[in-house]
C-alpha cells in the first residue's frame, strides 16, 4: 500500500496495542463534523476491543463495519469485493500493534486505493511496560507514522522523554498528548535541560548527545543564533555541497540490529579536509535552513572550529 496522490479510495491506518484507545480515537473523529465525507466509509477491524462501536454512529456516518480474525484475511482479492459491493470513499483499516505494521504498510490494495495516514495511539499509563518489554514492536509502529496520540496521561509521567522515544525514530511525526479526561496537555516541555542554554557557548556532553539532538528539533527558537559545542562522526552523503558534511552518532532505536545515524549539518569553509568516518569536535553558530536533507527545515550549524578527536570508546547514543 502506497501514498497515491488524488487516491480514489483514501486509506486510513490505524494502529496501537490492545487497549491503547483506536476504537475511542475513532469514534470521536468519526463523529466530528471536518472528518465527515459524502460517500461511503468502510471500517476494517482486526480486533475486537473492549470498547464497541455505536449502530447509531455508524449509521449517521455511513460507515460499514467489517471484522476480520486475522489481518492476513485482508487480501487484495477480498478488498476488490469490498471496492465493487460498497463502492467507498475512505477505508479506514483499526489493526493491534503486535501484528508487524510493515505487513499491513505493504498490502496489495485495489488500483487507485492509497495510504494517506498512519495514526498510533498509545496507553501512557502502560507505555513503560511495553517500552521495557515490546520496543521493537512499537519503534516499527511508530516509524512511517504521522500523527501519536499519549492517552490516560498524568503531569507526573515523563512526557518529554516518551516524546524523546518517538522523535529518535521518527523525526517528522506529530505527537499529541491527552489526559485521563481526553484534554489536550500542551505544557510538557517545562523540564530543566541538563546543559546551560544561556552560556556563551553551550557544550554538549556525550551523555545529553540524544536530548540535545531532540531538543534542537522541537524548539529551533531556544537555539537559534546560539553558539553550540559538540563531538561526533562526519558524514559525507553523495550530493552534498562541498562546503558541507553532517556530524552525528550512531543511536540504538531498539536493539542491536536497529540503528540509525543523527546528526546535523555542517557548514565549514574547510570541509575538504574531512574524511567521512573521522571524528571531530564541533563548535558553531545555530541557523535553521530548508534542506531536502531534512525533508523541511532543520538546524545548520555554521562552524567556527573543528578539532579531530580519537573515535569514542562508546560510539553508540542510547534512549532509555
Amino acid at each position: 500500500m502506497r501514498m497515491v496522490e488524488n487516491a480514489r479510495v483514501v486509506v486510513y491506518l490505524m494502529t496501537g496495542f490492545l487497549e491503547s484507545g483506536k476504537t475511542q480515537f475513532l469514534k470521536q473523529t468519526l463523529a466530528q463534523e471536518y472528518f465527515a465525507v459524502q460517500g461511503v466509509t468502510v471500517l476494517i477491524l482486526c480486533e475486537e476491543g473492549v470498547e464497541e462501536y455505536d449502530e447509531t454512529l455508524l449509521k449517521k456516518t455511513n460507515t460499514k463495519l467489517l471484522v476480520v480474525e486475522k489481518p492476513e484475511e485482508i487480501t487484495r482479492k477480498w478488498l476488490e469485493e469490498i471496492d465493487k459491493t460498497y463502492r467507498p470513499e475512505r477505508v479506514i483499516i483499526e489493526c493491534n500493534g503486535m501484528y508487524p505494521v510493515s505487513r499491513m504498510e505493504e498490502m496489495d490494495v485495489p488500483d487507485g486505493w492509497g495510504l494517506i495516514q498512519e495514526i498510533t495511539t498509545v496507553d501512557a499509563s502502560t507505555f513503560d511496560q511495553y517500552i521495557a518489554n515490546m520496543k521493537p514492536l512499537f519503534v516499527e509502529m511508530v516509524r512511517n507514522t504521522e500523527l501519536v496520540l499519549f492517552n490516560r496521561c498524568k503531569k507526573e509521567m515523563p512526557l518529554a522523554a516518551y516524546r524523546r522515544s518517538v522523535k529518535v525514530v521518527n523525526q517528522s511525526a506529530e505527537i499529541i498528548f491527552e489526559d485521563e479526561d481526553g484534554n489536550e496537555i500542551s505544557n510538557i516541555f517545562d523540564e530543566q535541560m541538563p546543559y546551560d542554554l544561556d552560556a556563551p557557548v553551550v557544550k554538549i556532553e556525550d551523555m545529553d548527545y540524544g536530548i540535545w539532538y531532540v531538543d534542537m528539533i522541537d524548539h529551533p527558537n531556544r537555539y537559534m543564533g546560539k553558539t553550540v559545542e559538540f563531538q561526533g562522526k562526519i558524514l559525507k552523503p553523495k550530493g552534498f555541497p562541498k562546503n558541507e558534511f553532517i556530524v552525528g552518532r550512531m543511536a540504538m532505536t531498539c536493539c542491536a540490529d536497529d540503528t540509525t545515524f543523527l546528526g546535523y549539518i555542517c557548514r565549514s569553509g574547510q570541509a575538504d579536509k574531512w574524511k567521512a568516518g573521522q571524528w571531530v569536535r564541533v563548535c558553531g553558530e545555530v541557523n535553521y535552513e530548508f534542506k531536502r536533507a531534512y525533508g523541511g527545515n532543520g538546524p545548520v550549524i555554521k562552524t567556527e572550529s573543528e578539532t579531530e578527536i580519537p573515535a569514542l570508546k562508546e560510539e553508540m547514543v542510547y534512549f532509555n
